[in-house]
Parts: C-alpha cells; sequence; structure tokens
C-alpha cells in the first residue's frame, strides 16, 4: 500500500510537469464524457417519466373514428363494451386541449366524476362544483396561482369563465401533470361544447392481462367503427413521442464517440519522447515494469476518472438543473405544448458504471499498453531515442 501511495504520489507529480498537455487531455475528455452522460441520463430521464405516466393508464382506451379521425364516442358504447365477458369496469372520459393565447401554451383539460385519483394533491382537494377546479404545479406557476386563486378560461362559445382553484396537483411525473387543468365532467362537456349523451373516450379494465389484444378484437368486432387501443400500444406511442427526432440525438452520440475514438487512438499509437525518456531514466535507476506499468496505469486513472466524474457532474447539472437546455430544442420540438417542465432526477448506478467502463478503461489501456513497450526496451536504447 505504502509503495502504491509513493506511486500514486509520483504520478501525480509527473502531471503537475505536464501540466498544460494533461489539462487539455482532461478538458477534451470530460467535454466528451458529459456529451454522453447527457444523451444517457436524458433518455433515462424520458424512459422514468414515461413510466410514471403508464403506470396508471388504463388496460384498454376505446375511442371512435369517423373518416379516420379521433371523435366523440356515444355513451351507449360503453353499455355496449360492458356486455363483452372479461370486461370490468368501463367509465366514459372527457377531456380535451385548450390553446391559451396568452402564455402561448397548450393545456390539458380532463373531467373528474369526483372519486379519488391517481394523482398526488399538493395541496387543496379536487374540483366538486361548477365554479372550482385543480391544476398542476406548472399551470400554477405560469398563470401565477395557487389553491384560494383564480383561473379564468375561454370556452367553446368565446365567453371567459372564472373558476376557483381549489387544488394544486402533482404526480411522480412532472410531465403528467404540469399542465393539466381538472374539472367536473359536466363542467368539461359545456366548456368544449360537446354534444349530449357524448364522451371524449372509454377506459375499460380488462381482468385478464394477458387477453388485452382478444377483448380489443372484441370491441372491435361489435363496434366496427371503433379504434381500440392498448396499453402496449400507448407505450409505443410514447416511444415515438420521445424519440420523434432521435437521428439528430444520435448524431450528438456519434460526434462524442468519434472525438473519444481519435483521442483513444492518438494515446494509444504511442507516447511522446519525453515520456519515453522519463521510463528509461526510470528503468536506469532501478524502477522493474511492473512498477513503470502501475505509474502509468495511475496516471491514465488519474486523467479518466478526474475527466469522468467532472462529465458526469456536467451532464447531471445540464439535465436536471438546467433543464437539458442543449438537448431540449433537439429532442422535445414539441415543448410549447405545455409550460415548461422539469424531469425528475433520477441517477441508474447501472448506467454510470456502464458510462464509466465505456470511457475510463479504454483510456487507461490506451495509457498502459505503449508503456508496456517501452518499458521492455533496453534503458540504454530509450534514452538514445
Amino acid at each position: 500500500m505504502i509503495k502504491h501511495l509513493k506511486i500514486i504520489d509520483y504520478a501525480l507529480t509527473s502531471l503537475g510537469r505536464r501540466k498544460y498537455k494533461s489539462l487539455a487531455i482532461i478538458t477534451a475528455f470530460t467535454v466528451v464524457v458529459s456529451a454522453l452522460a447527457s444523451i444517457l441520463l436524458f433518455s433515462r430521464a424520458l424512459q422514468t417519466e414515461a413510466a410514471y405516466i403508464l403506470d396508471s393508464a388504463p388496460d384498454l382506451i376505446v375511442q371512435r373514428t369517423v373518416g379516420g379521425r379521433h371523435d366523440l364516442i356515444p355513451l351507449e358504447y360503453s353499455e355496449k363494451i360492458k356486455k363483452i365477458p372479461g370486461i370490468g369496469t368501463v367509465s366514459e372520459r372527457y377531456w380535451g386541449y385548450y390553446y391559451d393565447p396568452l402564455t402561448r401554451a397548450n393545456y390539458t383539460i380532463l373531467g373528474t366524476d369526483g372519486n379519488e385519483t391517481p394523482l398526488e394533491l399538493l395541496e387543496g382537494r379536487l374540483p366538486a362544483a361548477a365554479g372550482e377546479c385543480a391544476v398542476g404545479a406548472g399551470v400554477a406557476a405560469i398563470k401565477r396561482t395557487g389553491a384560494g386563486g383564480e383561473l379564468i378560461l375561454v370556452d367553446s362559445s368565446n365567453t371567459g369563465v372564472l373558476y376557483e382553484v381549489v387544488g394544486v396537483f402533482r404526480a411522480d411525473s412532472s410531465l403528467l401533470t404540469n399542465d393539466l387543468i381538472l374539472l367536473p365532467n359536466e363542467v368539461v362537456v359545456d366548456f368544449f361544447g360537446y354534444p349530449p349523451g357524448m364522451a371524449t373516450d372509454v377506459a375499460v379494465q380488462v381482468y385478464n392481462k394477458n387477453e388485452l389484444q382478444t377483448a380489443a378484437a372484441k370491441v372491435k368486432r361489435l363496434l366496427p367503427d371503433s379504434r381500440p387501443i392498448t396499453k402496449a400500444e400507448i407505450v409505443r406511442t410514447y416511444e415515438m413521442v420521445f424519440n420523434w427526432r432521435s437521428g439528430m440525438m444520435m448524431t450528438v452520440f456519434s460526434a462524442a464517440v468519434i472525438a473519444f475514438c481519435i483521442l483513444a487512438w492518438d494515446k494509444a499509437t504511442g507516447i511522446s519522447a519525453d515520456e519515453k525518456q522519463e521510463i528509461g531514466i526510470l528503468k536506469a535507476i532501478g524502477w522493474d515494469t511492473s512498477e513503470v506499468l502501475a505509474l502509468k496505469f495511475w496516471e491514465g486513472l488519474i486523467i479518466s476518472l478526474t475527466s469522468f466524474l467532472l462529465g458526469t457532474l456536467a451532464g447531471y447539472l445540464h439535465i436536471f438543473v438546467f433543464n437539458a437546455f442543449l438537448l431540449a430544442p433537439v429532442i422535445k420540438g414539441w415543448s410549447v405544448v405545455f409550460p415548461d417542465f422539469h424531469l425528475t432526477p433520477h441517477l441508474d448506478p447501472y448506467l454510470v458504471f456502464t458510462l464509466a467502463f465505456l470511457t475510463v478503461t479504454p483510456y487507461v489501456a490506451s495509457t498502459v499498453i505503449p508503456a508496456w513497450k517501452a518499458a521492455i526496451t533496453d534503458p540504454e536504447t530509450i534514452m538514445r531515442g
């Protein structure tokens, strides 16, 4: 242990003598790791957000289509669906999108029957009367309101309607609730001007989860103008939404990988004349090959580990503190759909280990291998050049 501590101390001194070169390598390496960490953390954060969203999604959503487009569904469709064997709870849903020209953002207006919701209330309660609403934290922030405050919306007849905010809610995923406005079902029908006896879609519970496709096929046969959507199809839809600009993201990823490969290749092709002379002197004064390799191992580990930690920290701050301001325009081209939201901080140990293995290990290897070639050469030959 004492021997290795002395070798580490000498390695730090050696790197200090080449401080400008070491600093340049650490800077370039940190940028590469930061880019890779940002992409991996951003992808994992979006996957986490999607998992939270889909955790409470219905087993089956039934929509009605007219001319290949989503249309309102008659309430009698629910009664027909309830008669299908294996079908559990069937509930009509009332919802729609509302564009606010003042904040230039779209909100999701969702109806509630007053029962419990999987959303966690931050403060207040769920709306129960016609003049009440509950809003997501993002809506509350952008509208500068909260429990006990007021919210003005313009309905389908172009009339301003004043609602009392009785609750501000949240969920495990800020993406799920950030743009949400919750109103009683009958209020949503009046707000959007839906015809009587019509709903937006129908949420269906299926007892046997292995028979979702069978249940969807039965609904389609019973209601030819319907479009049953299973939970698995919703998962694929979210994957498409989150990755619709994945080509640009992969371009950034490829550029980072290429830059790192160039850096590693440059290191692996050989060491400088000064480093070779240093190895020759160490061999001449009594260092054996294993000690020289230990020295170069610690030099490579110090540089790569420092760069890895700085790059990972920079990537984490970029994604979760500064809201991925570099990647968000690439991935969230549709961000105007809702107010700004913050990704839930999440650092997967497996992801960190994978990133360390893909960055630290190749650099250390590319440092030790050329040093080994020089260490097994006669010291006099090395010092003569």
